[in-house]
């Protein structure tokens, strides 16, 4: 696997606090969160690329739909 790229990301606040609370939902961190949430945009505008580029992560497998510990 190669080095993950760092990125400088400016959020409003309010999206930061959003993103915060869907991650705590989740058991993630808001990183991960944030990754998670960009490979579904991408997958679902069809850009997702090869699919062994786009396994998922530990934080990402299971249910797209439900939460963790969800109903």
């Amino acid at each position: 696997m190669s080095e993950r790229k760092r990125l400088l990301l400016r959020l409003d606040p309010d999206v930061y606090e959003r993103i915060a609370r869907w991650a705590a939902d989740d058991l993630r961190s808001v990183n991960a969160q944030i990754e998670y949430a960009l490979r579904r945009a991408l997958r679902a505008a069809g850009r997702a690329g090869s699919p062994a580029s786009d396994e998922p992560t530990p934080d990402e497998e299971g249910d797209d739909e439900t939460p963790v510990g969800g109903a």
